[in-house]
């Protein structure tokens, strides 16, 4: 090698090993992809809550993609397939899990779910739970002091009283009170939906509109929505105001879970996410973000929490038989809806 050639090598070497500092620098970040629901991204949930903390920790750009519902994300995922830019779905509940299990598009995680607080015992190696609660009316005490002590006793109210529900085929608390019925009156679920109609005033699209467009304006003194409720308004706006019934019968539950997708080409940073969803940095919003049962309990549990119902019963379908029978008890459901 001729000195020029000795020279020019070394040359190159140094510009190399001074440049390589700052081409990693300019390296584009990882991006880690998850689908949820829209108000968990909106301004006032946990998606920019979690965003700069779980960022900060991994160095990558979280993208929040918000959806209408649970629903809405699995039937989204099941026609992109492979193709999806999704690496995790979070905020599929207990009742879609049988469902979600048979797409083929999920993968299994690295969570120890072993210590986690749940109401049920869960051992699954596909979807991680988040956070949990349970179904019910919100009632307006100011419209309505002596609230239905039971399910059936809001079934049988009469006409007189009303009530905003939600439509089980865009909305998971909608789902969720078809099944809370069929899991109170089996057989006889239909003449009880029968006479329930005559109390619903209307039924919305989704929980949002429910709640906030229509049940917090006054429309009715009743909404379909959960246990936890009243504690934001507790928390938050220091009012006492808006309550949940308690059933006697008990309350249906749902689990909130997240999975990552079979699909993703970042199998590691998913796995990364799904053990952080369940640490205190991310379990210290839920309570007056997602306004839900965390599933690891924070240091600094709103006192609201203690406030709340606790149902008499934990209610609960078998997926299984959810995922074979929903089409068929929706069908009923719109059938009755619609006389």
């Amino acid at each position: 090698m001729s000195h020029y050639t000795a020279y020019f090598a070394a040359t190159c070497l140094s510009l190399l090993i001074a440049t390589t500092p700052s081409l990693a620098n300019d390296a584009p970040k990882k991006e880690l992809t998850v689908y949820t629901y829209d108000s968990f991204v909106s301004d006032w949930g946990m998606g920019p809550l979690i965003k700069p903390t779980f960022e900060e920790q991994c160095g990558c750009t979280l993208n929040l993609v918000g959806m209408e519902d649970a629903v809405a994300m699995l039937q989204r995922l099941k026609l992109e397939g492979a193709s999806t830019k999704a690496d995790i779905v979070l905020g599929l509940d207990l009742n879609l899990v049988d469902d979600a299990k048979k797409s083929g598009l999920f993968t299994t995680h690295t969570v120890d779910t072993r210590a986690l607080e749940m109401p049920i015992d869960w051992q699954d190696d596909t979807f991680v739970p988040f956070d949990y609660g349970y179904f019910a009316f919100v009632y307006n005490t100011e419209l309505m002091p002596n609230p239905p002590k039971s399910l059936d006793e809001l079934v049988n109210a009469g006409p007189e009283l009303k009530i905003i529900i939600q439509d089980p085929r865009s909305s998971t608390p909608g789902l969720g009170l078809l099944l809370w019925m069929k899991s109170v009156y089996g057989d006889k679920t239909d003449a009880a939906w029968s006479k329930l109609s005559d109390n619903i005033l209307t039924t919305t699209k989704g929980w949002s509109e429910a709640y906030f467009s229509l049940f917090l304006a006054g429309e009715a003194p009743m909404v379909l929505s959960y246990s936890t409720s009243p504690a934001y308004h507790m928390a938050i706006e220091g009012t006492e105001q808006y309550q949940a019934a308690a059933f006697e019968e008990g309350h249906y539950l749902q689990v909130e879970v997240a999975a990552k997708l079979k699909a993703s080409k970042n199998s590691e940073l998913a796995d990364d996410f799904l053990n952080f969803m369940v640490s205190e940095g991310f379990q210290k919003h839920l309570p007056l973000s997602n306004v839900m049962y965390p599933v690891n309990t924070p240091t600094d549990m709103p006192e609201a929490y203690g406030k709340l119902i606790k149902p008499a019963q934990v209610l609960q379908l078998d997926t299984a038989q959810i995922n074979q029978n929903r089409k068929q008890w929706v069908n009923d459901w719109l059938n009755i809806m619609t006389q």
